[in-house]
């Protein structure tokens, strides 16, 4: 039982100035996991306040002592990797082999990526006689979300140390666990007291008073899109630069060259991972339409291969977050039944065997028409789409048609017809024939997926005004 009720503001930690507590879950149990202190606009403005003070001498400090505080950070982080992974888990119920070699893994990842970044990256640049400068922007609130949870802080967080600025974080309420870590591992690498603060608590009171404060200069925020224009609602008033990384629904065209069955099986395992709560999950397989029986079977033994079970054990998939979820996936599944698609594996209910937990079976629809409830809205779960195209260019039309575009896939032998589909594609990320996460590839999204860029040097923008001084070179 984790008992987090303390906030870190200026350096040390304070309890909650109106004290109210949150029961965190155990999805794979149902049980109590621990308690936080939900938060109210009271300590959001002292931490607002801290982060002000602390940005007037830290917005002033060196390239390499920040360097050197960000590699401080690696280190402590690396003593707590363990204790990380093992919170992810519990929290919000990754296998324990996806929270150690990913989840956790994130988190050195972007630290890491933020000091090579750092140590090259030009803040000046003298044009004839006008220098342009780039500058920190100030304070920032940073809204995080459940599914990566030190993932998203951390692709927050570093790059603001890196740039110079100052700020102020509420992880997800759902699984604060991370985030209670995260800033333990802060408070030990000697983070400047005020640099980074941390405040517990839920989107109505701590997350509306961080995008709606005065002081704060600029809000990222990582969720669905519901929530992101209510941050940006919240926002506009004060006119603070707005970052949001939102919801997808994201193609994956697998062209009629590929070998077709290990281009399936890839699809739909990259649907299962986390559950498939990933923004960025290939959720809609596009397909030709002439070789939909062998897409079909190839899809349905990938998902009944994938195993389901105790997180701490060695399933493939653990539960969804919370009940929540599991009842809006439930919904959803049966709304692709009940509209007509065909259910090729899965379906509604736990898995066989299972009677306690957030799980769900792994789920494929096959013969699904875009106007589909399944088709079109973020199911936030293992849940996979096929819709079959009788041409690329009516793969390419279908896959842009959403409201979203954080992500697409694309996967095929001729690499050059693969790349002529990608430049089609309207998102902002675009995966060919399965390669692996590039750390400096900017992630972000099209349309209503977002807008802005996390990871690598397209980071440091985000947190940056710049300024340009006209005869600085006469």
């Amino acid at each position: 039982m984790r008992d987090y009720l303390k906030f870190y503001i200026n350096g040390a930690w304070v309890d909650s100035i109106t004290p109210k507590t949150l029961d965190v879950i155990n999805p794979a149990t149902e049980g109590v996991a621990g308690r936080i202190s939900l938060g109210s606009a009271a300590d959001v403005d002292l931490a607002v306040k801290a982060a002000r003070t602390a940005f007037e001498s830290f917005s002033r400090t060196s390239r390499a002592e920040r360097v050197e505080l960000l590699e401080r950070i690696v280190e402590e982080y690396k003593k707590r990797y363990a204790d990380m992974a093992a919170a992810i888990t519990e929290e919000m119920g990754a296998p324990g082999w996806l929270s150690q070699r990913a989840q956790a893994a994130m988190g050195v990842g972007h630290l890491q990526t933020a000091i090579e970044v750092l140590k090259a990256y030009k803040f000046e640049d003298l044009r004839g006689t006008t220098l342009i400068a780039k500058e920190p922007i100030g304070v920032c609130g940073f809204i995080t979300p459940w599914n990566w949870p030190v993932n998203q802080i951390a692709t927050k967080v570093a790059p603001a140390i890196a740039t110079g600025c100052t700020m102020v974080l509420k992880p997800s309420e759902v699984a604060p666990f991370s985030g209670y870590i995260w800033t333990e591992i802060m408070h030990a690498a000697g983070v400047p007291a005020g640099v980074y603060n941390m405040i517990n608590g839920d989107g109505p009171s701590v997350g509306a008073a961080i995008s709606s404060h005065p002081g704060v200069d600029m809000v990222s925020f990582t969720g669905s899109t519901r929530a992101g224009i209510e941050v940006a609602k919240n926002a506009a008033p004060t006119v603070k630069r707005v970052h949001q990384e939102l919801g997808g629904k994201s193609p994956n065209i697998i062209l009629e060259n590929v070998e077709l069955e290990a281009a399936v099986k890839r699809g739909v395992q990259a649907v299962m991972l986390n559950s498939g709560q990933s923004c960025n999950a290939p959720t809609r397989m596009f397909a030709p339409a002439k070789k939909m029986d062998a897409v079909i079977a190839a899809a349905k033994e990938q998902a009944e291969a994938t195993t389901v079970g105790d997180p701490n054990g060695n399933a493939q998939m653990g539960p969804v977050v919370s009940e929540v979820q599991w009842n809006k996936i439930q919904g959803l599944i049966k709304k692709g039944i009940d509209e007509g698609a065909t259910l090729v594996a899965g379906g509604l209910g736990r898995p066989d065997g299972i009677d306690k937990g957030y799980y769900v079976k792994p789920t494929v629809f096959a013969n699904v028409t875009p106007d589909m409830s399944i088709s079109k809205e973020e199911i936030f779960g293992p849940v996979l789409s096929i819709l079959p195209y009788e041409s690329v260019d009516d793969a390419i039309a279908m896959g842009n048609d959403t409201e979203y575009g954080l992500a697409a896939y694309v996967q095929g032998s001729d690499i050059e017809e693969v790349r002529k589909v990608a430049s089609k594609l309207r998102a902002g990320q675009v995966t060919l024939n399965g390669a692996g996460p590039d750390m400096m590839a900017p992630f972000g999204g099209y349309k209503q997926s977002g807008n802005g860029r996390e990871w690598g040097d397209h980071a440091f923008g985000e947190f940056l005004e710049t300024k340009a001084v006209i005869g600085y070179g006469a």
